[in-house]
């Protein structure tokens, strides 16, 4: 699960005679990651497409071309069928000319009802205006415009130009028209130059008469008639498409793999007389690869395992093979590229595999790192449903993530869906610990018998584990730290033990150092809740009996009073380890304190959620309070609101916090349930952006930065999986 699955690079080496029947049989296994031939043999030149690959690319491009007009979907695709040459050539020839035809008349159609409908746009303000086009042009001395803009502008300015004898207009809304005589000694464009600056945008009067408004009725009936046209041509293509969308989907199947067989060779080096093809396979199927081809074609080619691909990284390349000598496999490097890394699979099982996508967002790893996808799947979840914590929300989850999971084809989407039923299946574990359903303790009454075995925090009688998980969120950090930060000690170890001592070890001895120094009272600095009688593990809210580390002080610091640990030497020792491999690293050695304390989100996000919830809950039912101060403890008014006073749950009422609509009569239990139901969505949507977003955070810039680079190459063996077409 950590390492990827053991690749081999292989070689098949053989005459050009049966290059066909190779390909062909490689291709039917669908094993092999082909690699490019680089050309940097004497005498091997990159290979040909084989006879007929144009033809075949070219009818490809207009398979997809059709498809793309008609909008053929996968799920068109209908039963698996045989496509053969003949019909490639005449039953795609006639749908490529119906389509083509019916595609021409849909264009010219959806022009002409562009231009009808910006004819209609242009005239539909002289239409508002409600004046005979006849009567805008056509006048010796009279000038005309039409526009758009503030009338009272417009007339103020008319009144202003001298070159303006006398004007009429007539406005409706912010259409105007203005109809003007100019003085005797005015140009052609007084009217126009009148209007320059004013809020007045001009409209082209159109060369018609008549009515505009029987115009624009006119204009809308021959809109309708192209629309009616446009949408007979759209049910004959739709026609079409259910017709042909089968033969389409599997012809570009069936061409597809004709044009991946037939530029194979270009990744080949080739002779005259022969051919070499190399390329990456899972070791366990090399034996399988070997023995299709002897099945094939015999003895006119010969199969190698060039190199099986440790998990080592030396100078950037990967280990030769290290079982040569025991399997007779040949290991002179003659036909290995050197600058070639192995392709990655990722090796998860089942319930692992949705948390790969998490992984890939980032990057795929490369074949010498560890896969942190395991870590992932254990430790994600688990922040997620801590923080939410409820069992009705982690329902809601795990319904919707099913829904994704079983509703989307798409391989993503797919993951998308099983993560959130990991997330959701924790929020419901810790939901029943934590005796919460949709933020209420009715699960803890029924379950529990009114005692969970742990709280959120949130009232003042239960306030110990909120700085609890305030404590153990700095445990978990230190935790998920360490594995990050032991994953990348593992790969330096390969290189030599001074590199994974410096570059990783010195980290986790500069972590552990500070932070049992920390545990340990910190010289007197260190809050009550990490040590001591108070400790959140003595009992404070959590019964373990551990009081801190022991301090081990060793001197007390001349002039400040301030105890030296050993805890401290500890530290320093990461420190100079650190400052011995990398000194540039030096001026982050804070992060061993940073990185830990951002793991305190978690609990946050638990008390701002839990808090949220409790809001939206109060609101509709109401809270009262029994106790006093430390002792106070919070109730919903499920059933009925106490008075102050009263007894309730053995204890008496000292507080009403909030009466709840639910108690205040029809109108506020109808104004509540809006705000019931709208709360808990935003709750539940919040859940997702903000525990969802803040636990990815942890794992991508707190775990993963700690050894994970990623980068692999995804394993793409040659061949095709067929889901539109058989051979049989």
């Amino acid at each position: 699960m950590l390492r990827p699955e053991q690749m081999s690079k292989v070689s098949v080496t053989g005459s050009r005679t049966v290059m066909s029947d190779v390909i062909e049989t490689i291709h039917e296994l669908n094993l092999v990651h082909l690699s490019n031939y680089d050309g940097s043999w004497e005498g091997f030149d990159p290979g040909n497409p084989v006879s007929g690959a144009d033809d075949a690319s070219d009818k490809l491009v207009t398979v997809r071309s059709i498809e793309s007009i008609i909008g053929v979907k996968a799920e068109d695709a209908g039963p698996q069928r045989i496509v053969t040459g003949e019909a490639l050539e005449d039953e795609l020839e006639d749908i490529r000319a119906q389509v083509n035809e019916l595609d021409d008349r849909r264009n010219e159609l959806g022009e002409e009802l562009r231009s009808v409908e910006d004819r209609i746009g242009s005239m539909e303000p002289f239409a508002t205006l409600g004046i005979d086009l006849d009567l805008l042009s056509g006048y010796d001395h009279l000038q005309v415009a039409v526009g758009e803009g503030n009338a009272d502008e417009i007339e103020q300015a008319l009144d202003d130009s001298e070159d303006i004898q006398e004007y009429e207009s007539r406005t409706e809304g912010r259409t105007v028209a203005v109809f003007a005589y100019p003085a005797d000694d005015a140009d052609d464009d007084a009217l126009d130059d009148a209007l320059v600056g004013v809020d007045f945008a001009s409209l082209d009067i159109p060369e018609a008469s008549g009515s505009p408004e029987e115009y624009v009725a006119e204009l809308e009936h021959d809109k309708q008639k192209l629309e009616s046209k446009l949408n007979g041509v759209e049910n004959e293509l739709n026609d079409v498409k259910l017709d042909a969308a089968g033969f389409l989907l599997a012809a570009e199947e069936k061409l597809a793999i004709e044009v991946q067989k037939a530029e194979a060779p270009l990744q080949f080096a080739t002779t005259e007389n022969a051919f070499v093809a190399e390329g990456w396979i899972p070791t366990e199927k090399y034996a399988e690869l070997k023995s299709n081809l002897d099945s094939a074609v015999g003895d006119h080619v010969e199969v190698d395992e060039l190199e099986r691909a440790s998990y080592e990284e030396k100078g950037g390349h990967h280990a030769p093979l290290e079982q040569a000598e025991e399997t007779g496999v040949a290991t002179d490097g003659g036909h290995v590229t050197k600058e070639e890394n192995p392709p990655v699979i990722q090796k998860n099982p089942g319930a692992v595999k949705p948390f790969e996508v998490l992984v890939q967002t980032i990057n795929r790893p490369k074949y010498f790192e560890f896969d942190p996808t395991v870590v992932l799947f254990l430790t994600f979840p688990l922040f997620f449903g801590f923080m939410i914590g409820d069992l009705g929300y982690g329902t809601l989850y795990t319904l919707i993530g099913y829904f994704i999971y079983s509703k989307f084809d798409s391989e993503a989407i797919k993951s998308l869906g099983g993560i959130a039923i990991w997330a959701g299946a924790f929020t419901m574990l810790f939901g029943i610990l934590y005796g919460e359903i949709f933020g209420l303790h009715i699960l803890g009454e029924f379950v529990w018998g009114g005692n969970p075995p742990i709280h959120k925090g949130l009232a003042p009688i239960e306030g110990e584990f909120a700085t609890g998980w305030l404590v153990l969120s700095l445990l978990a950090g230190i935790v998920h730290l360490t594995i990050g930060w032991g994953f990348d000690f593992v790969e330096n170890l390969e290189h030599s033990f001074e590199d994974a001592m410096t570059e990783s070890g010195s980290w986790i001895i500069m972590m552990f150092g500070l932070w049992v120094w920390i545990f340990s009272g910190a010289g007197g600095s260190a809050p009550g809740l990490l040590f001591g009688s108070e400790s959140v593990f003595n009992g404070n809210p959590f019964p373990f009996g551990f009081t801190g580390f022991p301090a081990f002080n060793l001197f007390t610091i001349p002039g400040i009073n301030f105890p030296f640990s050993v805890w401290l030497v500890v530290f320093f020792l990461g420190l100079v380890l650190l400052v011995v491999g990398e000194p540039i690293e030096a001026v982050e050695f804070l992060n061993v304190l940073v990185n830990v304390l951002s793991y305190t989100r978690l609990a946050a996000v638990l008390l701002a959620k839990a808090g949220m919830a409790f809001v939206v809950n109060l609101l509709f039912f109401g809270v009262y309070v029994t106790g006093h101060e430390e002792q106070e403890s919070w109730h919903f008014g499920l059933t009925h609101m106490p008075h102050e006073s009263a007894t309730a749950h053995g204890h008496t009422v000292t507080d009403i916090m909030f009466p709840g609509l639910l108690h205040s009569g029809v109108a506020g239990i109808l104004v509540g349930l809006l705000i019931l139901v709208l709360g808990h969505a935003l709750v539940l949507t919040l859940g997702i952006t903000s525990a969802g977003l803040q636990a990815v955070r942890l794992e991508y810039v707190e775990f993963f930065g700690k050894f994970y680079e990623g980068g692999g190459e995804a394993y793409k063996p040659f061949g095709y999986d067929r889901n539109y077409t058989t051979q049989d």
